[in-house]
Order: structure tokens, then C-alpha cells, then sequence
């Protein structure tokens, strides 16, 4: 899946593009292709690759029919095929940063872990957690899946049909809730993130990284006006109560991939910034990113939500609550504080357009958005108080 870098902590936020589609599924005009044949950077990846897979009986015969998806800075993904079956490879950068392949062998881990589970995902099919067999970085493989990504284009039937549409809102619900509910502890995850402090940090967390954009040349600090008011909101209002889970960390319409012929998920995308929190972290963003009531599409500019047809969002939260045991009654607190962060990191690539590590539009776009999240949270926020 294609996405930007957006900030120094080295998360990413997808650009609402798609990542790929199976052979024999509909053409998918979304999933950007720099080449029908590697680049020359990529070939002692493929030689390495192929290697690999010999040892570890992964496929036979010569790797073919490589196209690298289109992707920002964070990780290389290329689709290819072996004899007669297709592979995606999901790698590090040609020029890693700190933490890249720690980040890697997280997402292997939890994809492991969600093997025996109803959450839908790409499949495993090999890791390799040795640097030194790729040039530096470690790798995975996973099938080629059968779906798109509705931030960028519909099937027909979701183009035709508003009752699709409204089932697939709440299909993408049902999919975070699978994952909310999942044990963390009896998948082996119990150590897979620091559950304790984890909503008291949340404000403090994202201040200091706003705070860390001053140093960048060009970026006007204060843009997005003064955050104190709504931090100590935050911080009054926070929840008393939760229970820890699984939290995706960057849960929107643009990290999923809906089925060609069902309106459901056919795979949750871009696991890295998973992590053991507030599993209800990820229904806020979702919330605070999701169409208001006077049918403007949401934050995203999303194909899905500009078609219409779309659950409400108090459909989206009844949807959950039908699918969960957790206390939903703080949720008008989740979605801003979900506004709050995420309006924080996007703000990070405009600050970095501003200092010209960063394409211009992406940043000027980028930061719209954030300037919209902040102003929704402020309002949830005064409702609240």
C-alpha cells in the first residue's frame, strides 16, 4: 500500500492508494506501478530473494512478472510471481532508518499472531528476520489479495448500490471490533506493547512530538493555534477505566482492502504502528475521520464516503457496541482525542514540506486535514464540557 512519511517517529499515513489485487480479479487502475520490470536497485533484492525461497521451498522456477507498488519512503513492496503462484514482498527501504527492521519483524510477529484468528489480514507465507540475507533488511511475503481500497475506487456493485455502500461501513466495523475483542495475552502478544499509562501518556506523547516540528526550517510553529485548552480537556475528561487489546494504530478506510464480490474486508493493511493500548483509540479515529451529517465526504476525501449511502456515525458506534464488551459511553472523548493525535502527526508532514523533506501538495494536504481534525476535536470537546 502506498503511503507518505509523515513524521519523525516514523509512522506513516497512507496517501489512499491501493496495494494490490489477486490474478484474475478485476483491473485495479489504483494499485500504481513505477515499472512492469524491476529497477536495477531491486535486482540483487530479487536474487537474494529467490535464494531464500529455494532454501525455504517457497515456490519454484524463475521470479517474474515484477512490479514494484507504488510506495512512499517507509517500506518497498514489489508483486511477483513464481511458477504458478503470486507473492508480495514487503521489505525495508533501499537506505533503512533507525528501528526499520525492528518495526518489520513487529508486523511479522502480530501477523503470526492473527493467523487462527476471524480478523481479516494478508496471510504469512514467509518471514526472514536476518538482516544479512537481504542487504540489510529483513523481509516477509504474503499473497497477492483479492480486494481494493475503497479510498481510491469502488467495484461496480459499490458504485451502483447505496445499500453495498452502508454494508460495507459497517463491515469495516465489524472487522476493528474482531480485532478489539481478541485476548492479546492467549495470541502471545502479552509483551507486544507497554499496556500500563497507556491513555495517560497519549497527550503528553503527541505534544512533544508537535513541539519537535519547531526545528524545522520553514515550518511556523503555533499554526494550529493554541493546544492547551484542548489538552487539559483531554486530560480532565480521560477515561478511568479501560482494558487493554490490540490497537491497530492507524485504523481508516485507506488501511483496509474490501472483497471484489462481497461488500466486506478482505484484509486490515499496514500494521506497523500495532501496538497493546486502548483498542476503543482505533474506533475514534475512525470516527473522527468519518462524514458529518451534511453530506460532505469525510476527512480523506475518500471514493466511499464521496458516493454516499454511508452508516452514520452513531451507526458505526451502535455497530460496535453490538460486537464488543467494552464501555462505549467515554467514546465523544476517543474521537477527539483520536482527532488530536492524528491532527499532531499530519502535521508533521506539512512541517516537513515546509522545510522541503516532503513533496508540497502532499504536506499542504496533509495539513488541511489536520487543521479540520483539531477543529472537530475543539468542538467534541466544548460538547463535552
Amino acid at each position: 500500500m502506498a503511503r507518505e512519511d509523515n513524521r519523525a517517529s516514523g509512522h506513516t499515513y497512507p496517501d489512499a492508494t491501493t496495494q494490490s489485487q489477486s490474478a484474475g480479479s478485476p483491473p485495479d487502475p489504483a494499485t500504481p506501478e513505477t515499472s512492469t520490470e524491476p529497477g536495477l536497485q531491486h535486482h540483487e533484492t530479487l536474487r537474494a530473494l529467490g535464494t531464500w525461497m529455494d532454501r525455504t521451498g517457497l515456490g519454484a522456477g524463475e521470479i517474474d512478472e515484477v512490479h514494484e507498488l507504488a510506495g512512499g519512503t517507509q517500506n518497498i513492496m514489489l508483486r511477483f510471481r513464481r511458477g504458478a503462484d503470486r507473492f508480495v514482498l514487503r521489505r525495508g527501504p533501499q537506505h533503512p532508518r533507525e528501528r526499520a527492521n525492528l518495526t518489520l519483524c513487529r508486523e511479522m510477529r502480530l501477523l503470526r499472531a492473527l493467523q487462527e484468528t476471524d480478523v481479516p489480514h494478508a496471510r504469512l507465507l514467509g518471514a526472514c528476520e536476518d538482516p544479512s540475507v537481504m542487504g540489510g533488511t529483513v523481509f516477509y511475503l504474503m499473497p497477492v489479495i483479492n480486494g481494493y481500497n475503497a479510498a481510491v475506487e469502488l467495484s461496480e456493485q459499490a458504485r451502483t448500490d447505496s445499500t453495498w455502500r452502508h454494508r460495507m461501513g459497517l463491515e469495516l466495523i465489524d472487522s476493528l471490533a474482531s480485532l478489539g475483542q481478541l485476548d492479546h495475552t492467549a495470541i502471545g502478544l502479552s509483551d507486544y506493547g507497554r499496556a500500563e499509562g497507556f491513555l495517560e501518556r497519549q497527550v503528553g506523547r503527541w505534544l512533544h512530538e508537535l513541539e519537535t516540528y519547531s526545528a524545522l526550517e520553514g515550518y511556523t510553529p503555533g499554526r494550529l493555534g493554541d493546544l492547551t485548552t484542548m489538552a487539559t480537556q483531554l486530560e480532565r475528561l480521560r477515561p478511568k477505566a479501560w482494558s487493554p487489546g490490540i490497537l491497530h494504530g492507524d485504523f481508516h478506510i485507506a488501511n483496509v482492502m474490501f472483497d471484489y464480490t462481497q461488500p466486506t474486508v478482505a484484509a486490515v493493511i499496514d500494521w506497523e504502528m500495532s501496538t497493546i493500548g486502548d483498542p476503543l483509540m482505533d474506533l475514534g479515529e475512525v470516527l473522527a475521520l468519518w462524514p458529518q451529517n451534511d453530506g460532505s465526504p469525510d476527512l480523506l476525501g475518500s471514493a466511499l464516503s464521496i458516493a454516499g449511502g454511508l452508516p452514520t456515525a452513531d451507526e458505526l458506534v451502535e455497530r460496535y457496541a453490538t460486537n464488543t464488551s467494552r464501555d462505549l459511553s467515554m467514546i465523544d472523548w476517543y474521537t477527539a482525542m483520536a482527532g488530536f493525535r492524528l491532527g499532531i502527526v499530519l502535521e508533521g508532514t506539512y512541517a516537513r514540506a515546509r522545510a522541503g523533506l516532503a513533496p508540497t501538495a502532499v504536506g499542504d494536504r496533509l495539513g488541511a486535514i489536520a487543521v479540520a481534525l483539531l477543529e472537530r476535536s475543539r468542538e467534541r470537546l466544548d460538547s463535552l464540557a
